[in-house]
């Protein structure tokens, strides 16, 4: 299980040197040529880390993470219990075709939109209840995330109102569309206000 702050996002590496390099800070340096990226996130179940699917195999399917889910709880696709689900599912079915001789993951399909809608994946607010809930310390955020930035990182496929978002945080730092010189304006009429 993780045992680190639950909530950490881990960026990529190859992602994180190049934005360095690009503000201009010095790239750890390596005799290696960088490793060629395959895909950003993921679309199916060879695209997880051996972690996630040994925790969708390891699930007790309690149902406690979609309890605990607020995104389930509103009404939303959501349940993390069936994220698990669909990535053992997936690789059930992908274990018993190549057992048999079949195309495997060359069947036409894959865990996201055959199994796990966009839908689902963007109703998740990254609160991590469905990892604390979980009393063998799985961790479907992971894999939800993960496949959240196949989305945003390979398809552009995000909601229009998160394109405005993400074009926000690139040109003003931040998810409003201030000027970070005009950040703290409003801090300034507070002490107008009190002097009055």
């Amino acid at each position: 299980s993780n045992l680190k702050p639950k909530g950490e996002m881990e960026n990529m590496p190859a992602v994180t040197n190049e934005v360095n390099m690009m503000l201009g800070i010095p790239a750890e340096t390596s005799t290696e040529a960088p490793a060629e990226i395959a895909r950003f996130g993921a679309k199916d179940i060879n695209d997880l880390s051996w972690i996630n699917v040994m925790n969708a195999y390891s699930c007790t399917e309690c149902g406690r993470c979609t309890a605990e889910c607020p995104a389930n709880l509103t009404g939303k696709k959501l349940s993390p219990r069936k994220i698990m689900m669909d990535v053992r599912d997936r690789a059930e079915e992908v274990g018993k075709s190549l057992d048999a001789g079949g195309k495997g993951l060359e069947d036409g399909k894959s865990l996201l939109g055959d199994y796990i809608t966009k839908e689902e994946l963007n109703a998740c607010t990254s609160c991590n209840a469905c990892v604390e809930a979980c009393p063998v310390n799985i961790d479907p955020l992971a894999i939800i995330l993960d496949m959240r930035r196949y989305v945003a990182m390979e398809e552009s496929g995000t909601p229009p109102q998160w394109n405005a978002m993400f074009q926000n945080m690139e040109t003003s730092f931040a998810p409003w569309k201030f000027s970070p010189q005009d950040r703290f304006n409003w801090a300034e009429k507070v002490k107008e206000e009190e002097m009055k």
